[in-house]
């Protein structure tokens, strides 16, 4: 078996999911790229290779069955094996003026859209990718959440959350408990998953507002896609630490 450590980064095109495949590149890991538009696939592998970084198209929609199928099959003749799948790519839904999604008058396609890339993709993704992760030494899953999915800080008026996001922040709430189920199956094993919250990042996901950038923002992602073996599994994180539920 090849002692580089290969990963898979969706949604690695841009943004948060770039900065995480140029991390990971930076240790060592052959990554990945995993995206749907294929002129920025192309032209994100095309930057991580200038960077230095041993990176490979992997064209893929989350939503599709047959995409996520052909996405692992390419990956297993690449390189055999999936060492670490990051989860990233996600998306916000529509939302009204203020960044709002009112939950009284939340249209159910959109709501449904969301939760088929967010929750339904992760799930779709991860199974396809399993017989692979199963022949690393050392698996990790990470799943890209959010602390609005926190049910906790939610509920407690004294904390500021941001806007009523009634589609988004359910959506990244049902991730987090996916991700418990899969830590319960994996107990045992020597496969760690588990959620990271990037903080607020300034990337076209949030129209540019935040006050951390890319690289703040995959720093969590990063460390727990290379923790030790005995390293936490089936919990939520962020920079300062775990993240109540």
């Amino acid at each position: 078996m090849s002692e580089t450590k290969i990963a898979l980064v969706t949604g690695a095109n841009k943004g948060i999911g770039y900065e995480i495949a140029t991390g990971l590149g930076a240790l060592g890991y052959r990554v990945g790229v995993g995206a749907r538009d294929e002129a920025r696939r192309e032209s994100a592998v095309e930057k991580l290779r200038a960077a230095g970084v041993d990176a490979f198209a992997v064209p893929l929609d989350v939503t599709g069955d047959q995409s996520v199928t052909d996405a692992a099959e390419l990956i297993e003749r690449q390189a055999d094996r999936l060492d670490v799948l990051v989860n990233n790519a996600g998306i916000s839904g529509e939302t009204g003026p203020g960044w709002v999604q009112d939950p009284t008058t939340l249209d159910l396609d959109a709501v449904r859209t969301v939760v088929e890339t967010n929750v339904i993709g992760v799930i779709r993704v991860t199974n396809a990718m399993l017989p692979l992760l199963r022949r690393s030494t050392s698996p990790r899953i990470v799943n890209i959440s959010s602390a609005v999915a926190s049910l906790t800080r939610q509920a407690d008026p004294d904390t500021e959350i941001g806007p009523i996001m009634a589609a988004y922040s359910p959506s990244k709430s049902f991730l987090n408990a996916v991700t418990v189920q899969y830590a319960r199956q994996f107990a045992g094993t020597n496969i760690l998953i588990n959620a990271a919250c990037p903080g607020l990042v300034a990337t076209d996901f949030t129209g540019f507002h935040g006050p951390r950038t890319p690289e703040q923002g995959a720093a969590t992602a990063i460390r727990l896609a290379t923790l030790p073996d005995g390293g936490p599994t089936g919990s939520f994180f962020e920079d300062d630490g775990v993240i109540p539920w």
